[in-house]
Parts: C-alpha cells; structure tokens; sequence
C-alpha cells in the first residue's frame, strides 16, 4: 500500500495572513510540518496541497523547497483539493495533515496510519474525542474511502472541512487513537492568532532545533506555565473536531 501525507495549504489566513510561511526556528511553519511529516515511518512521499487561489505561489516555493511534491487544486472545494492530490500522488492510503500544526508529531502520526491499517478500517483519527493538544491532530484513510466522501459529500462546509462525512456516515468503519484528554486536550499548538506564533515561537526557541516527541513538549510547557499564557485568551473552550 502506497501512503502518503497530503497536508493543505494556502497563503490566505483573515486571522493571521500569510502564516504558513511565518519564519519559526530555522525555517517557516509550512517547512517544519513538511519536515515532520516526512520523518513518519513508512511513508512513502509527502505532498503538500496547495490552493489554486492566486496567491499561493510562495506556499508551493516553500513545499518544493522543503522536498515535498506539489498538488494545486481548489481552494475553496478542499475535499476536491485532496481527492486530485490523491490520484495524482497514486495514494492507497493518505494520511491529512493541516499546515497550521508544526508541532505535529511524527510518531503519533504513524500509530494513526498504523490504526487504520491494522484494524481494516477506512477511516482513523487522534481527535474522537479530542484528548491530545490542539495541533496535534492527524486523520488517515484509505482512497476508496475519500472517494466515497467525495461522491457523498454535497453541502459547503463538508467539501471545505473534508472528512466530515467519513467521521459521521453509518456506514464508515472507524479507528480511533485516544489521547491523554484533561488539560492537554484543551491547549493550542496550533497556529491561528498572532497569541499563538507568540507561542510557538517561544516553544521552537526552547527546543533549539530538535525535534522530540510531542510528550516532551508537553513537559516543557507544564514547567513553564507563562508559555501556554501567551495564547490562554484562544484557548477553544469545549473543543470539538471539525
């Protein structure tokens, strides 16, 4: 079986544009999700979906520098975006990474696309319920499965979400991998608001260029507490998965 990481991009963000290509440790944020996904075990390529909107020839610069192969598809039909990637990358199984999350964690990333495999399901998570920090979050499924979506999928919100659908429909056989929940499950390591690049910045600065798993960042900011500060005031209360 043929897996690959399809993680969506766009240089358009209303809330903190152009983040993706923000400057974070020693590249930018869309570099260091390229990179980490790219240390996932048993993944045969990484590509990075990039939206047709007219504004995001510096994301795919920065994907092809970052060594990852390039997809250009819509930028408001996301689940059509991963659907073209899909086909063109030849995928058995995808594994969907947004570009928001440089936190992203290669080994939790495996045991999602381990999950499904190992189970026969067409579809797995590490967000039912949403029990790891906001950033961490992964979906992989099959390509007979994000056909069906696409085929099943007609109102807005579930072409531009993408796997809602796969996480509803009766008839779709799902895996989860369950997170620690509590405290950890309501922090942001995600990047949506300048509070939260303020955040990452000061994490990235601490690991001085490592990269250890998600755990060990985890430890870092419960030492110290002014790091989740820095973005509290987003914290999503109640968070639920797209």
């Amino acid at each position: 079986m043929r897996k690959v990481a399809i993680v969506q991009a766009r240089f358009h963000s209303s809330r903190l544009p152009g983040k993706i290509c923000l400057r974070l440790g020693e590249g930018t944020v869309l570099g260091e999700v390229l990179t980490r996904c790219a240390a996932i075990e048993g993944l045969d390529m990484v590509c990075c979906a990039v939206a047709d909107d007219g504004l995001s020839e510096p994301v795919a610069a920065e994907a092809r520098r970052s060594g990852a192969a390039v997809h250009v598809g819509s930028a408001e039909d996301v689940l059509a975006r991963h659907v073209g990637a899909a086909r063109a990358m030849d995928a058995d199984i995808v594994l969907r990474v947004t570009s928001d999350c440089p936190l992203i964690d290669a080994e939790l990333a495996g045991e999602v696309i381990a999950s499904l495999v190992g189970t026969g399901a067409d579809y797995a998570a590490n967000n039912m319920p949403a029990g790891f920090p906001h950033g961490l979050d992964c979906e992989a499924f099959t390509r007979e499965a994000l056909l069906r979506a696409d085929n099943a999928s007609h109102e807005k919100a579930q072409r531009e979400h993408v796997t809602p659908w796969l996480r509803r429909a009766a008839d779709v056989r799902r895996a989860s991998v369950q997170g620690p929940g509590g405290e950890l499950a309501r922090q942001r390591w995600t990047l949506d608001w300048p509070e939260d690049y303020l955040f990452l910045c000061a994490v990235f600065e601490r690991l001085g260029g490592r990269r250890p798993p998600w755990r060990e960042v985890a430890e870092l900011v419960a030492r110290e507490p002014a790091l989740l500060a820095l973005n509290a005031g987003r914290v999503e209360k109640g968070r639920l998965p797209s």
